[in-house]
């Protein structure tokens, strides 16, 4: 097996309310880059880190992380809807792996996902349905959160099962870094939006709509610096870069949910998906960071990163 890694920051506001020309044509130009990379390590398939915004998964049943069989996109911000190209026989092999490596996995026979998971395979693929993937929920942003080290556990889980597989292997993770969109938050919801958290009804395409335009509009002010959210934070977002790029994973045990939250702001956890991506990379063999790539875009809400990284020898 050959594994590969793209880490990729993702924003329901791309397109929607961009930042200075200059800013995006860098970004664009590393995007290009990560394509060229994706296409010259020509994955059989991909192992998709991503996290949810309350579209698919809900307090009724919050798992920490969930595999999915198969899975459907929601097409929340503009996003396309439909199902995605999973390889079940894969997804299912890859669950039976991790399982058996003593990592208690639940498993979705049909996942709903959003811009989350779509955004990154319309930007890397060109679309979702382009490519084999293996869907890999993790939460970044229903509270409680359990420890790092249990992220770390499930990524080199499903890493070694991925050896197994036999074929090249690239893991994806998205999210991250520190931002603070406005999220809700179910101890301080009404009762009405925490009924909608716990129970998962589906929005109207007015509701959808209003959500959209509150997004939009927090990034308008975020970007004009008239808002009460955590400001992005390039040396925490540097420093959680400095990590993956060294290898150093270990260290991310002492990464504390609170300490997470107080640096990165409420969706810093998204990091989450990036900690299981490089643990399965790890599993494969020693990798190195090939590019690294990092801007702060307020007109996103993102600490806005984009990462490769390849398997010693691989090609």
């Amino acid at each position: 097996m050959t594994a590969a890694l793209v880490g990729l920051s993702h924003s329901p506001l791309v397109g929607k309310n961009d930042p200075a020309p200059e800013i995006l044509q860098s970004v664009y130009a590393e995007i290009s880059a990560a394509r060229a990379f994706v296409a010259e390590f020509a994955p059989d398939l991909v192992v998709l880190y991503a996290p949810d915004h309350y579209n698919g998964f809900f307090y009724r049943q919050m798992p920490p992380f969930c595999l999915g069989t198969e899975a459907y996109s929601v097409g929340d911000f503009g996003s396309r809807v439909g199902s995605l190209s999973v390889d079940s026989a894969a997804a299912k092999q890859l669950a039976r792996g991790v399982l058996a490596r003593g990592v208690d996995l639940p498993i979705s026979a049909r996942m709903a996902v959003d811009h989350g998971f779509v955004q990154p395979l319309e930007i890397l693929f060109g679309g979702m349905d382009r490519v084999p993937v293996v869907p890999v929920f993790v939460n970044g942003v229903a509270a409680p959160f359990g420890p790092l080290h249990r992220i770390r556990a499930l990524g080199t889980a499903l890493g070694a099962a991925a050896r197994e597989l036999g074929t090249r292997v690239l893991f994806v993770a998205s999210g991250g870094l520190s931002h603070d969109p406005p999220v809700p938050v179910l101890e301080s919801a009404p009762r009405r939006v925490a009924d909608a958290l716990i129970e998962g009804h589906p929005p109207t395409p007015e509701q959808r709509a209003r959500s959209e335009h509150r997004v939009l509009q927090a990034g308008h002010s975020y970007a004009a610096g008239s808002t009460t959210m955590i400001p992005i934070n390039p040396r925490w977002d540097n420093l959680v870069l400095d990590t993956f790029e060294h290898g150093e994973l270990t260290d991310i045990d002492d990464w504390t949910p609170e300490w997470m939250g107080a640096e990165g702001g409420g969706s810093a956890h998204e990091v989450r998906t990036w900690v299981a991506a490089y643990a399965s990379l790890a599993a494969s063999g020693p990798y190195r960071m090939t590019s690294r790539f990092y801007v702060p875009i307020p007109e996103w809400i993102a600490g806005f990163a984009i990462t490769t990284a390849i398997t010693r020898g691989s090609r």
